[in-house]
């Protein structure tokens, strides 16, 4: 499955009231939130990560980059290989480190 093949496919399952920037953004500011939530205690508990909740977790952010993709006309396959090619040019150029967008 390529990720257009699951991005068409998750969004079969959206509401039509869901399919908004506003929606779609906050629910990945959620759903981010309960990874976290869900690290963190681990981190409280000394504990070791249960893979099967963090994995379901992680796929809720997934619907949600999903949805936000969708709903501004973009691709997931785009987005990934641009975001590959800006990792890339900064590896090459000694600027993984650091802070800001445009280094």
């Amino acid at each position: 499955m390529t990720t257009d093949d699951y991005q068409k496919q998750a969004l079969t399952t959206a509401m039509p009231t869901s399919m908004n920037i506003y929606y779609m953004t906050l629910g990945l500011a959620g759903e981010a939130g309960e990874v976290a939530n869900k690290v963190k205690k681990l981190m409280r508990d000394n504990r070791e990560a249960n893979k099967d909740e963090l994995a379901a977790e992680l796929g809720d952010v997934l619907w949600y980059v999903a949805g936000c993709a969708s709903v501004l006309g973009l691709s997931l396959e785009d987005i990934a290989a641009a975001n590959l090619a800006k990792l890339k040019s900064r590896k090459e150029r000694n600027a993984i480190t650091g802070s800001g967008d445009n280094r």
